[in-house]
C-alpha cells in the first residue's frame, strides 16, 4: 500500500538562511516517525511544511485520503483542508495554548472538535467529551472548569484529547514535553505511547530530546542546517550512529 503521508524535495528559505533543503520521506499507517536535532536544524520549518502551515518554496507533499485516493495537499481548497485537519489530522504544539481555546471549558474544547465534524447531540458530545478526560487522566469533575486553571502537564493532556477525540489517522507533535517537569514527562509520555498504541497512529514527532524518540519512535531522521544527515530504525541509528553530527548529540545525551 502507498505511504499514508509522502514528501519529496521540500525546500524553505527564510531569508539567507535555508530551512530545508530537499527533505523527502515516507511515512506509512500506525508508523512513528521522530525528527530530531539541535535548536535551528530546521526540523520545526519541516514539520509546518508537512501540515501545510509553512508554505514551501519548493517539492510536494502527498497524502492518501481514507478513500484510498493520493492527493497533493498543494491542490487542496483552503474548505478541504479545514476538514482534514479536523477530522484526519492532529497537531500537539508545543505550548498548549496555542493548541487549546483558552476561554473555552475543558469540556468544551473536547467538544468543539466533535461539532466541527457534524455532531449535534449536546448528551452525545458531552459523554465523549467525559470519555476522553479520563482516558487523559483528567477528572471529569473538571469538566467545566478553564483551562486556565490547569498546571502545564494538564493542558498538555487536554490538547491530545482535544485532538484524538475525532480518531485521526496522522498527528503531528512538536516537542510535546518540552518545558515540563520531568516527572510530568514520563507520565504524558508513557500516555502518548499508550495511546499511540491503542489507536494505531501514524506520528511525526519534533523533539531535540533523543530519550524521547528513542522511546517513542520506529524510525528517526537526524537534520542539520536544514538537511537530513542520516536517517534510520530508532534503536539503529542511536546505537550505532554513522555521521560524525549524530554521534555528537548521542554522546552528549551520554554525557549529560
Amino acid at each position: 500500500m502507498s505511504p499514508l503521508l509522502s514528501a519529496r524535495n521540500l525546500r524553505k528559505s527564510f531569508g539567507a538562511r535555508t530551512a530545508c533543503a530537499d527533505v523527502s520521506l515516507d511515512l506509512h499507517e500506525g508508523e512513528v516517525l521522530a525528527v530530531v536535532g539541535e535548536s535551528g536544524s530546521g526540523k520545526s520549518t519541516l514539520l509546518g511544511l508537512l501540515a501545510r502551515d509553512v508554505e514551501a518554496d519548493g517539492g510536494e507533499v502527498h497524502y492518501r485520503f481514507r478513500d484510498g485516493e493520493v492527493r497533493d495537499l498543494q491542490t487542496l481548497s483552503e474548505a478541504d483542508r479545514r476538514v482534514l485537519t479536523r477530522t484526519d489530522w492532529g497537531f500537539i504544539r508545543q505550548d498548549p495554548t496555542q493548541g487549546l481555546r483558552m476561554p473555552v471549558s475543558a469540556g468544551g474544547n473536547v467538544g468543539e472538535r466533535l461539532m466541527a465534524i457534524g455532531n449535534r447531540n449536546y448528551g452525545n458530545i458531552r459523554a465523549t467529551a467525559a470519555d476522553w478526560l479520563s482516558r487523559v487522566e483528567i477528572e471529569t469533575a473538571r469538566m467545566d472548569d478553564s483551562p486556565k486553571t490547569f498546571s502545564g502537564g494538564m493542558r498538555q493532556r487536554l490538547q491530545i484529547a482535544r485532538n484524538l477525540v475525532t480518531h485521526p489517522r496522522l498527528v503531528f507533535m512538536d516537542e510535546p514535553t518540552s518545558g515540563l517537569d520531568v516527572s510530568v514527562q514520563a507520565r504524558l509520555l508513557d500516555l502518548i505511547r499508550g495511546l499511540v498504541s491503542e489507536l494505531g497512529l501514524a506520528v511525526i514527532i519534533v523533539t531535540h530530546d533523543l530519550a524521547v524518540a528513542r522511546l517513542l519512535s520506529h524510525r528517526i531522521m537526524v537534520m542539520k542546517g536544514g538537511r537530513v544527515i542520516e536517517t534510520g530504525l530508532t534503536d539503529q541509528v542511536l546505537d550505532d550512529p554513522r555521521e560524525p553530527y549524530t554521534q555528537l548529540l548521542v554522546s552528549s545525551v551520554l554525557a549529560a
